[in-house]
């Protein structure tokens, strides 16, 4: 096996003898990663017979982000073997060692078998009783990484309070192998929000956020909602392109996140299309400064259409007229909601600009409704 590639929190972690260990920090600083390293490379090779718990609020959410680099870590260093892989129930058998990925949506395992060591992934997702329910069945060391997103948290007033709490911070400084173009990026929030950069740049608590949007997550969307249109959003390499669906039933917005993902070129979304059975004659509102990628999906027999963009606070005071609901495995749309703000001033006071992040499956929901709610009229009638 080759040698394993590491940061500083693999070192926190093998060098810390606390209970618990918080790592606290900044987008891509390699804290989830490093977790998982030290969990497959120095936690599991120690010891023989333990149960490790890796866990998040949804299911989808374990499913798209740890469980994920969990296999890839294994594949990568040629250690995966398929016979111990138990899919059915998402468990993993190293060295004599259980991985189990569980979710907060899953209470007979929360509240079923013991485990020696939890792990919990973005954990400022949890409310405080789905901690405590956690912890009560967690006999050794107890992990928990997060963006400080929020300025006040029960992890802060409940569990870095304790005596038996080590407490890290990292940033993308601290994660040596990122790229030039990741850098940047990251290092444009200083010019886009001073609340982004403190929390996602610095790994810093967030002050109080002006959210533009309040939503509730479902697990279905109600077999009575109206089926309104779908929005694409172009994106390649550091940006995703996004599809999302959208519904009403009275009062009520529900969406959905079909597509997020980047890489993808205009035969991969018209092949995605394909894959996913959408109807051919359902219209699929797109971003309008994309009028070439536009043809092209439509030469595929797809009915692409270029969305009326208009201003983007007429489309958001449109999804604001309704109580917003989204499906919980929407995990990437749910993230950008969660962040998704006013720009405040240097003074702290909130304008009317949203901040131009988080907001790629938020503008492909726009361009879902704009077309049709912002034009009551529009289909109703032909032209004889």
């Amino acid at each position: 096996m080759r040698e394993i590639r590491t940061n500083k929190v693999y070192n926190h972690l093998n060098n810390s003898s606390k209970k618990i260990i918080v790592e606290q920090g900044g987008t891509r600083s390699g804290k989830t990663y490093n977790i998982l390293m030290w969990l497959i490379f120095s936690y599991s090779y120690n010891n023989k017979g333990k149960t490790i718990t890796i866990c998040r609020k949804t299911f989808p959410a374990v499913r798209s982000t740890s469980m994920r680099d969990f296999f890839e870590i294994l594949k990568e260093y040629n250690i995966y073997r398929d016979e111990f892989h138990n899919k059915s129930s998402s468990e993993y058998f190293l060295n004599g060692n259980r991985f189990e990925f569980i979710s907060l949506d899953q209470p007979q395992k929360i509240r079923g078998r013991k485990r020696d060591l939890l792990f919990i992934n973005e954990a400022n997702e949890l409310n405080f009783e789905d901690w405590q329910q956690l912890i009560f069945r967690t006999s050794e060391k107890i992990i928990l990484d997060f963006n400080p997103s929020e300025e006040f948290h029960w992890i802060y007033d409940k569990v870095l309070t304790r005596d038996d709490v080590e407490f890290y911070q990292t940033t993308y400084l601290d994660n040596p192998f990122l790229t030039e173009n990741i850098i940047s990026e990251i290092e444009r929030l200083k010019d886009i929000d001073e609340n982004y950069w403190r929390v996602y740049g610095l790994g810093e608590r967030g002050a109080s956020q002006s959210l533009i949007f309040r939503f509730k997550t479902v697990v279905n969307i109600p077999p009575g909602a109206k089926f309104i249109g779908r929005g694409l959003d172009f994106g390649y390499s550091n940006d995703p392109t996004t599809l999302i669906e959208t519904y009403i039933e009275g009062d009520d917005m529900y969406c959905r996140e079909v597509i997020y993902r980047t890489g993808m070129t205009n035969q991969d979304i018209g092949n995605q299309f394909k894959a996913l059975g959408l109807d051919r004659r359902d219209e699929i509102w797109c971003d309008s400064s994309e009028p070439k990628s536009i043809e092209e999906i439509h030469r595929m027999g797809w009915n692409t259409k270029p969305t009326y963009k208009g201003a983007i606070n007429l489309g958001i005071d449109m999804i604001r007229r309704y109580r917003l609901h989204v499906t919980e495995d929407s995990t990437n749309m749910i993230k950008e909601l969660r962040n998704y703000k006013y720009i405040e001033d240097k003074n702290g006071n909130i304008t009317n600009k949203p901040v131009d992040a988080f907001n790629h499956a938020l503008d492909a929901l726009r361009y879902s409704i704009v077309n049709k709610l912002g034009r009551p009229n529009y289909g109703k009638y032909t032209v004889r």
